[in-house]
This record gives structure tokens, C-alpha cells and sequence, in this order.
């Protein structure tokens, strides 16, 4: 993945992206404990991640809840979020919050050893063999006739795994304000999973639920998840009997108290404010993921954000820009109220590149602002448009189509006795426009450096005299 330079799939993962994907993982994740929370077990629980599957497998076993483990979950994640409340009111007591889901683990273990509450509808972990993984790199079968199926599906796989992942990190960098890198985290999701394929390990992404976890505890670097490595290789070693009555409740309300700091309804709240679109990606995801699943959640935010930023090149704005009066400034006239159009001018900005999907777009666009701008002027009793300045500032790139439409506007502008002038125009667009012949056409002599000066020039021409300032030709 590295060598293609897949990181890159990061960027699409915007921040609305993020809050909805987050709201929906930490809803999903919530619902899946609600089987430990009501002591089902997986035989009368669905496998399912969405919430239509989850509430209909919970509430289609009625009969087989247990009040006792409704009680002690409820209890627990009572106690689980005032820590947090009370670290958060009271920084310094930052540890209470981050020993809580270890305190609860102790308390719950006790309780249940010496009420005997497992033989009362409690489950708890069980027994659990001691020791590591056995190595597993000699199992490993590299040829036969699943090979190429096997390989199709990795594939497959770890790209959405990968993704997953990536959208996992981002969402915590995005709450610790750092920087994140697709291709290394790339690289060590992909590194750790062949490693583990050879020490019989599951093979896996980046775990939100565990993730958050380490977050509400107060987690700060990476040196966590060493630690907590080394604390689990000393459990498996000495420790698992320690473990057998800890009840699944007690899990599940931990999962459970962390996923609900992660839904973020303020910043929800702010994107319908902010943005209505950014708020439809984020709402896109949301639902996508809690109605279908992680990967179609994505999908989905994703696609709206593709669809967004299609838009917007292939309608992209086009405004009016008059003269901000005793300056050479201009600005776009539905923004600045004091600016003023310079007569017999049209000054255009085009605020995206020129491609194929807005060439059309674009050259309609114009045609129907030069008409509406020589109805004006016959309504006032003034001279019509003569010239046409187009400000390519915001002009990026553009393509052949760009050029070809430019070339055609020309055209047109000639037949109806118009003048296009090109003001701002980058150095890749020139180069577009000389190796295309569309510069020569249009003659260099009606390329300028800034709008002020192509402005100037046009009402020289028309007025056969060149003023000194620009605030004498308004």
C-alpha cells in the first residue's frame, strides 16, 4: 500500500467525515454491548453491526434478560462516568478517571467470587489458558489452488481495513491536535499483521473501542500501547486465574462509558451552522455507519465529499467586480457595496481552474452576464459592454478544453464587436495558451499583469486618452 502511495486516501476523510463516523462507530459499538449489559449470550445475539439487527436481536429475547446484570452494568457505568466527570472538573484529579475502569474490574471480580453471582445470571470470563501464542509461521501456506482467492481477498480487505484505520487515527488525532500520516500508519498496521500471522495472532486494524478506552484514561503517546502490551503478556503468564470471575457486565460498561465521550454533539450542531453540506457528509456517515456498517459509512461520507468538490469545479462561481472608489482595488460588487462598475467594462473573476466538466458552464456563464450587464446599461441610458476583463488569479490550471473555450469566447465576443482581456493569468495558464495558439489569437497585447491596468487600458482605448489615476475614469 505504501509503495503506491495509498496514504493519500486520508485526505478524503474530511473533519465532518470524522465527527459522523465517530458518532456512528461509538453508537454501533455501544449497541454491540448491550448483549453484556442484559446478559445475553451469543447464541441469542446477532453477529449483525447495524442497529436494526442489534435492537430487534435485543428486544426478541426479552425473556432471557437478567436483571441482575441490567443492575450491575447500570451501576457500574453510573460510577464510570462520574470518575470522568469529576477528573474533568478537578483536573488534578486526573487518575481517579483513568483508575476507574481498573477499579471497577477489582470491585465487580470481588463481588461476583463471593456472592456467586455467575450461578445467578452474571457471566463472567471464565477460564482462560495460561501462556503466549505458539508460533505459527510453519502453518503458513503459500501455495494451492486457494492461493489467488486467498490473495484477491486480502486484498480487498486490507484496503477497507486500511481505511478503517486510518479514519480510526484521524478521529483522535483530530481530539489530540496532531498530524497524521496515511502511509506510515500504513506501514505499521501492515508490519504488525504479518508479524502477528506468525505468532497465531488475530489479524487486525486500529481498534476504536480500545482506542477510546486508552483515551479516556489519559493516554498521551504510543509508549501506552507498549505498556499495555507488556501488561498483557504478564496476564497470560501469571495472571489469567486472577481473571476468571471477572463479569462480561463490567467490560461492556467500560467500552460503553468510553464510547460515549466520543459523540460529539456540539460539533454536529456547529457544521448545520457552519456548513449545510459539511453537516450532510457528516449526518451521510452517521447514518451509514449505524444503519449499515463502517465501511458503507465511509463510503457514503466519502462519496458525498467527492460529489461536493465535483460540484463546485463544474459550477464554479463566477462574480462582478467593480472599483472601490479614490483606489485601484477591486472587488466583487454583491460583497462591497461602495464599488462601481467602470462603463462599457465587464470585469469577471472565475474563481476555480478551467477543465472540461465547467468549459461549457463557463462560457455561458459569461454570455449571459454580458447580456445582463447591456440590459442594465440600456435602462440608465449608457453605453453598452465593450470589453471583457476576465481575472484569472483564481485560475490554478486549465486543460485543452479550457483553452478551446477560451478560444471560442473569443470568437464569439468578436462577432458581436467585443474585446476579451486576460488579467492575472498565471504562468502555467500562459504556457497553456501559447503552446494552444489561443495567446496569439487573442493577441498579447490584451494580457495584464493586474485587472487595474487591463481596466485602464480599455478605457484609454474607448476614450482615445489615458488618465492618470483610475478614480477618473469612474
Amino acid at each position: 500500500m505504501d509503495c503506491c502511495r495509498l496514504g493519500f486516501i486520508v485526505d478524503f476523510l474530511s473533519h465532518a467525515t470524522i465527527v459522523g463516523f465517530m458518532g456512528g462507530a461509538a453508537t454501533v459499538v455501544c449497541l454491540q454491548q448491550l448483549k453484556g449489559m442484559f446478559g445475553l449470550d451469543n447464541d441469542h445475539f446477532t453477529t449483525y453491526m447495524d442497529i436494526v439487527s442489534v435492537m430487534r436481536s435485543v428486544f426478541s429475547h426479552i425473556h432471557l434478560w437478567r436483571w441482575e446484570s441490567v443492575v450491575l452494568g447500570c451501576g457500574f457505568l453510573f460510577l464510570l462516568l462520574l470518575a470522568r466527570f469529576f477528573s474533568k472538573r478537578r483536573p488534578k484529579f486526573f487518575w481517579v478517571s483513568a483508575a476507574a475502569p481498573l477499579v471497577c474490574i477489582i470491585i465487580g471480580s470481588i463481588l461476583v467470587y463471593f456472592t456467586h453471582a455467575e450461578k445467578h445470571g452474571i457471566q463472567v470470563i471464565g477460564h482462560l489458558e495460561k501462556g503466549l501464542n505458539p508460533p505459527s509461521a510453519k502453518s503458513l501456506i503459500l501455495s494451492g489452488p486457494y492461493m489467488m482467492p486467498a490473495m484477491k481477498t486480502g486484498i480487498i480487505t486490507g484496503i477497507i481495513a486500511l481505511a478503517e484505520g486510518i479514519a480510526v487515527g484521524r478521529t483522535f488525532a483530530m481530539f489530540k491536535n496532531y498530524h497524521i500520516d496515511g502511509n506510515k500508519e500504513m506501514i505499521a498496521i501492515g508490519t504488525m499483521n504479518i508479524v502477528g500471522s506468525l505468532t497465531s495472532c488475530y489479524l487486525t486494524s486500529g481498534p476504536f473501542s480500545r482506542a477510546a478506552v486508552n483515551y479516556n484514561a489519559g493516554c498521551k503517546t504510543a509508549m501506552s500501547n507498549v505498556i499495555m502490551s507488556v501488561a498483557v503478556m504478564i496476564t497470560l503468564l501469571f495472571l489469567t486465574p486472577l481473571f476468571h470471575y471477572t463479569p462480561l457486565v463490567v467490560l461492556s460498561a467500560i467500552i460503553m462509558s468510553a464510547m460515549l465521550g466520543l459523540i460529539d454533539y456540539p460539533a454536529a450542531i456547529h457544521l448545520w451552522q457552519v456548513d449545510k453540506i459539511d453537516f450532510c457528509v457528516c449526518l451521510g456517515a452517521f447514518l451509514g455507519v449505524v444503519f449499515g456498517s463502517v465501511e458503507k459509512g465511509l463510503v457514503v461520507a466519502v462519496g458525498i465529499s467527492i460529489l461536493r468538490v465535483l460540484l463546485f469545479v463544474a459550477r464554479p462561481r463566477t462574480t462582478v467586480l467593480g472599483n472601490v472608489p479614490n483606489s485601484m482595488v477591486f472587488r466583487r460588487m454583491d460583497q462591497h457595496t461602495t464599488a462601481q462598475r467602470v462603463p462599457g467594462v465587464l470585469v469577471l473573476r472565475v474563481d476555480s481552474p478551467i477543465y472540461f466538466t465547467n468549459a461549457s458552464y463557463l462560457r455561458e456563464r459569461i454570455s449571459r452576464w454580458i447580456d445582463d450587464e447591456d440590459d442594465q446599461a440600456k435602462e440608465n441610458g449608457q453605453m453598452g459592454v465593450q470589453y471583457v476583463v476576465l481575472d484569472m488569479g483564481a485560475v490554478g490550471s486549465i486543460d485543452t478544453s479550457g483553452t478551446n473555450m477560451l478560444d471560442e469566447l473569443r470568437k464569439t465576443l468578436d462577432r458581436r464587436g467585443l474585446q476579451i482581456v486576460l488579467a492575472n493569468p498565471g504562468s502555467e495558464i500562459m504556457k497553456k495558451l501559447d503552446s494552444s495558439k489561443v495567446l496569439e489569437a487573442i493577441g498579447h497585447e490584451w494580457i495584464f499583469p493586474t485587472v487595474a491596468e487591463a481596466v485602464v487600458e480599455c478605457d484609454y482605448l474607448r476614450h482615445s486618452q489615458k488618465p492618470d489615476v483610475l478614480m477618473d475614469i469612474v
